[in-house]
C-alpha cells in the first residue's frame, strides 16, 4: 500500500502505471483459490487505486482551472 504523500509526487504516467498494476493484482487475487486468496492484498490495491485516481483527477482539474 502506497502512502498519499508518495502518491501525489509521482507523474502522470507513474499513475497510470500504478492504476494498471494495482488493478491486475485485484483481478489476479480475486480469481485465486478460496484459500489462497488474501483479502488484505485487495484491500491494499482497491486503496492505491482510489487515491492514484484521485490524485489524477486532481491534477487535471488543477490544470483546467489555470
Amino acid at each position: 500500500m502506497t502512502k498519499m504523500s508518495d502518491i501525489s509526487k509521482k507523474t502522470e504516467t507513474e499513475l497510470i502505471s500504478l492504476v494498471q498494476t494495482a488493478r491486475e493484482t485485484i483481478r489476479t487475487e480475486r480469481f485465486k483459490d478460496k484459500f489462497s486468496r488474501k483479502s488484505s492484498v485487495i484491500t491494499g490495491a482497491k486503496r492505491d487505486v482510489a487515491r492514484a485516481l484521485t490524485a489524477l483527477n486532481a491534477d487535471r482539474h488543477n490544470k483546467d482551472v489555470k
